[in-house]
């Protein structure tokens, strides 16, 4: 089951989170012993342990990456809800979250709408996991709150300055769209094996974009005005993240896909940057690795979890 939370991001922006698990049922009043205290977290069935209060599951906070959705880490958030209390945030410009062309898009404003989503669902102290811009924002996060970040999960974001030749590049490639689409198959299509910027097919790319596109009069569009993931992109790509990599205490954990965007050896100093940091790779896996190699994407971030996010008993 999954439900959508409102969240009220920086600057008033409505944002939706998505819970991937059943809210903890609270204990009758009759049963549990009286009212509880104003403002307290309401009682959870003890599994019969004699009446004390079981643990509520730790937290996890799913972060997509520029142009994604919360629905993209529906099948990690599967496996999450076993032994944590899984959260998928759609940012703001992203999904069902607003999208005012006015609105800031700057790095502030996506750590602050992410600190006040921790906030408001009453995750922390909790694991980030955040692929390419989402991970960006949960490791600045993470520098920024170490007391609302246990652990830190980085899939294929670099740390260096991608530079102005970057954004050009990106510029051209949404300008080749053949938007509208005339189906969805002509969006897996493209994507997945038209698109002149691969090199080779991807399907799970495809299916990726599928994902962000919605029916219009014309055709199928993206959800997500691409102006504005320009602006978006433009906010991070003159700078590199170095040192705030560097303030990050957590545990964290730095994964790449063999043919994805980051490089081994930024991966491995990235690694040696982080106070803490780990390093993990998947092979056949591109960018989007969570989708390309779903089965191998858990084998590397489950145990790491495990270890450092224990399950509430």
């Amino acid at each position: 089951m999954v439900r959508r939370i409102d969240v009220t991001g920086v600057d008033g922006i409505h944002l939706a989170a998505w819970e991937f698990a059943d809210p903890p049922k609270a204990v009758p009043e009759a049963v549990a012993g009286g009212a509880p205290e104003p403002g307290a977290a309401p009682r959870v069935p003890d599994g019969g342990r004699g009446g004390s209060q079981r643990r509520k599951p730790p937290g996890v906070l799913l972060l997509h990456g520029l142009m994604g959705r919360a629905s993209h880490w529906a099948s990690t958030a599967r496996w999450l809800t076993d032994r944590y209390r899984a959260v998928a945030l759609d940012q703001r410009g992203h999904g069902r979250s607003d999208k005012p062309d006015e609105a800031r898009y700057d790095r502030e404003a996506y750590v602050a709408d992410a600190e006040a989503a921790l906030e408001q669902l009453g995750l922390a102290p909790v694991a980030l996991v955040g692929h390419a811009m989402g991970a960006l924002t949960a490791w600045q996060l993470a520098a920024k709150r170490p007391d609302l970040v246990q652990a830190l999960v980085i899939s294929d974001m670099r740390a260096s300055a991608l530079g102005e030749q970057s954004q050009r590049e990106w510029q051209e490639w949404f300008t080749s769209w053949p938007v509208p689409f005339a189906t969805l198959a002509d969006v897996r299509r493209w994507f997945g094996e038209d698109d002149p910027s691969l090199e080779r097919s991807r399907p799970s790319r495809g299916e990726f974009f599928a994902e962000v596109m919605a029916e219009r009069e014309d055709g199928w569009r993206p959800v997500f005005s691409p102006e504005v993931m320009m602006r978006v992109r433009e906010a991070w790509v003159h700078d590199a993240h170095w040192d705030e990599l560097a303030q990050v205490r957590c545990p964290t954990l730095v994964v790449r896909g063999l043919d994805g965007e980051l490089g081994r050896a930024e991966a491995q100093e990235m690694v040696r940057v982080l106070p803490r940091g780990i390093y993990a790779e998947v092979t056949e896996a591109g960018h989007l690795i969570h989708y390309d190699q779903p089965d191998d994407w858990r084998r590397v971030v489950e145990p790491f979890l495990r270890a450092t996010l224990p399950a509430g008993g």
